[in-house]
């Protein structure tokens, strides 16, 4: 099997292929997973040579993905620019934004730290999923590379779980509360980006509704994240004021009532 080399494409493989427990070492040596992880990165053993010690030393470019192309799971190739690859891009780009948001939260007492770690492995396997097409790939591949509803589920709890201890948002807020709070919100605005990509991949059969579904509950988790660590930091949040209007003159300021503005169907 050809391995995709794009960094997330063999990111999404290894992920893949960790669902079945196998060990780092049997995955260096099956010839079914030609791949194995350096730091947090999947990479090809095809061009690997061993050390003084007996340690392998994996190389991590493929040189395959230089005339345009990458692999997908099955096998297929297809140009980089296959929406495919821009769907596991964003999500890599997503994942990314919440490696340095948790960084930020990692002082917060609370499960908030861990639940970030396990979306961030989760995005893995929604990559496995988008990089393995329902109308190309083999039942066994589909099999493997299949993402659980109940994640949306376990999303949907820890979202109640913080919005009920916030106050009740009143007012359009922009994004703010301080930088851990900032950060969540820009990892959210990514995360609408991904799930855009999603759309036509979803629409078409090639990628499994709950990857779509998970990815617009990741945006609402986000949002709600954001408004609870401005709150555990006692950050104040800036709420969204109206332009005045020509000839207005000074006076109190009246604030924009609604609903949050990232409240979704």
């Amino acid at each position: 099997m050809s391995l995709g080399s794009t960094p997330f494409t063999r990111l999404a493989l290894y992920a893949s292929a960790a669902r079945f427990a196998c060990p780092r070492r049997a995955l260096v040596a099956a010839p079914s997973f030609p791949s194995t992880q350096r730091g947090n990165r999947a990479v090809s053993v095809r061009h690997n040579s061993s050390g003084s010690d007996g340690t392998q030393h994996i190389r991590v470019y493929t040189r395959t993905g230089d005339k345009g192309q990458s692999s997908l799971f099955n096998g297929e190739r297809r140009s980089k620019e296959d929406v495919v690859f821009d769907a596991l891009g964003n999500t890599d780009e997503l994942n990314a934004h919440l490696g340095l948001a948790r960084e930020h939260c990692v002082k917060l007492d609370g499960p908030l730290v861990e639940r970030i770690e396990e979306i961030q492995s989760r995005l893995l396997d929604v990559g496995s999923a988008v990089a393995t097409p329902l109308d190309s790939s083999s039942d066994k591949h589909i099999e493997r590379a299949g993402f659980d509803a109940a994640n949306v589920t376990r999303l949907e709890q820890w979202i109640d779980e913080m919005d009920g201890v916030l106050p009740p948002l009143r007012n359009f807020i922009l994004p703010s509360g301080g930088v851990a709070a900032s950060t969540l919100h820009v990892s959210r605005t990514v995360c609408r980006r991904a799930e855009r990509s999603l759309v036509p991949l979803v629409r078409e059969s090639r990628t499994p509704d709950a990857v779509l579904s998970y990815l617009n509950r990741l945006s609402d988790f986000l949002f709600v994240a954001a408004r609870y660590v401005a709150m555990v930091e006692g950050k104040k949040e800036k709420v969204y004021k109206k332009e005045r209007a020509k000839g207005q003159k000074d006076g109190p300021e009246k604030k924009a009532t609604g609903e949050a503005a990232e409240k979704k169907p």
